[in-house]
């Protein structure tokens, strides 16, 4: 019984320290961001950004649950590509290193999601991304 407490103060422990080291991005401060400092290719920033627009809200600090498990951070990714405490998972990484402000680990996470599934893989993409009519235009409002 105390063994559980423990556990479940420490869970909360840890989505409040995420919330507080986490960051809320503008659409073009995080475009930027991902083009220069994490080498996202130019011809698929726009629907990276408007991914991220429906998935988190360009929120780093962001934990979703699911039927599926958790999902982590400015990307959603999945719980199977993390593990709790300890790198691991598909990625290799541990999920709480995907709801930093820092987006090296989350960054290269989800490009190698996206390269394996494509952006089918995140229902915010396929729902409100799919159709490039509905892509920010990043050249017009950023400047990129």
């Amino acid at each position: 019984m105390r063994t559980a407490a423990l556990a479940l103060f420490c869970v909360g422990l840890w989505v409040s320290m995420a919330s507080v080291l986490g960051k809320q991005y503008l659409r073009c401060e995080l475009a930027r961001k991902l083009l220069e400092q994490h080498s996202f290719e130019r011809s698929l920033l726009s629907n990276w950004i408007c991914l991220l627009e429906h998935e988190s809200e360009l929120d780093t600090s962001k934990i979703s649950t699911t039927s599926n498990g958790s999902r982590y951070g400015l990307f959603q990714i999945e719980s199977r590509y993390c593990q709790d405490g300890r790198r691991g998972g598909v990625c290799n990484v541990k999920c709480q290193d995907l709801v930093e402000e820092n987006l090296r680990e989350a960054a290269a996470c989800a490009k190698r999601i996206q390269a394996e599934e494509g952006f089918r893989h995140w229902s915010g993409w396929q729902r409100y991304c799919r159709n490039t009519q509905n892509l920010p235009n990043l050249k017009v409002i950023c400047g990129i």
